[in-house]
């Protein structure tokens, strides 16, 4: 019993540890942003997909849940590919609202 409870209390804190940002590909206020606004929501959304591919890689976090307890390492990188694919769409939402406003965000 011991060690069942070990193993979910190790694979919660490996977990809450390892979890990049998961964006909201719209936001409300998206189509209200001026240019340079757009500009930079567009180099926060590069930023949280770098941030996520970073924690996809040997890390502290990811050894150690690999070591103790895999299953927490495989939440990790299933969490890092929706972070990416959020981030990935997000740049592409606001590519779109920047085209709409004749602007440039890359």
């Amino acid at each position: 019993m011991k060690a069942l409870l070990l193993a979910a209390a190790t694979s919660l804190l490996l977990t809450a540890c390892a979890t990049p940002e998961v964006v909201k590909t719209k936001q409300a206020r998206d189509e209200s942003l001026s240019c340079s606004e757009l500009k930079t929501a567009y180099a926060e959304a590069q930023n949280f997909e770098e941030a996520a591919r970073k924690e996809r890689g040997v890390t502290g976090t990811n050894v150690a849940a690999a070591v103790l307890f895999w299953p927490a390492l495989i939440g990790t990188y299933k969490n890092t590919e929706d972070a990416i694919e959020a981030a990935k769409a997000r740049q592409k939402h606001l590519e779109g609202v920047a085209v709409a406003k004749n602007c440039r965000v890359v």
